[in-house]
């Protein structure tokens, strides 16, 4: 039941990291439309360079989510990297309880006024020619963190997961890949 629930999750994060890679292509190809026609033909468009920052907002604010579920997050490797799984898990399933679930409770409940000012005022951008509907943008603040507690929920089962032995851990960390890499490498150069 718990591993079906796991993969649940796992589904829905991947969603959500489909979206962000395709409004990361956007953003990209903004870039790109923006530097052309600044550098070639000396003329600019200031609703596009005001979209660059909004489509990287959300590249960034939904990107915690998918980065969460890949285990990709910044942590202190140090003590971290020595424990064994069940220990880690553990550490893990605190870290959503104690530090991620109540500060994104705290950004959704304090981010949504502002999201709704920003919609009640019709508030735009105060450069000439730039974005209107800025509400939008405001509005992915509670929006995607409202998605990263759905995901915390996945991690923490996934973690839960591995403290019951249902399935391995999957070491994500920089050490472990360069491990695995330096094994692969020595074991296609042995083969010659």
């Amino acid at each position: 039941m718990l591993l079906k629930l796991e993969r649940g999750f796992d589904k829905f994060a991947n969603i959500i990291g489909g979206f962000t890679a395709i409004v990361l292509v956007l953003m990209i190809l903004n870039v790109f439309y923006d530097a052309i026609m600044r550098y070639l033909f000396n003329t600019g468009d200031i609703a596009m360079q005001e979209m660059e920052w909004h489509l990287f907002s959300v590249v960034i604010l939904f990107g915690v989510s998918y980065t969460l579920k890949e285990d990709g997050h910044v942590r202190v490797d140090l003590i971290y990297d020595r424990l064994k799984p069940k220990k880690k898990a553990i550490i893990n399933m605190i870290g959503v309880i104690t530090f991620i679930l109540p500060i994104t409770l705290l950004v959704i409940f304090s981010s949504i006024g502002f999201a709704q000012e920003a919609y009640e005022f019709n508030e735009i951008s105060g450069d000439p020619g730039g974005l209107t509907h800025r509400w939008i943008i405001k509005a992915m603040i509670p929006i995607s963190f409202s998605l990263l507690i759905i995901t915390s929920v996945g991690f923490f089962i996934r973690n839960l997961n591995i403290y019951l032995g249902l399935h391995e851990y999957e070491d994500h960390s920089i050490a472990h890949e360069a491990q695995k890499y330096k094994e692969e490498i020595t074991r296609k150069t042995g083969d010659k």
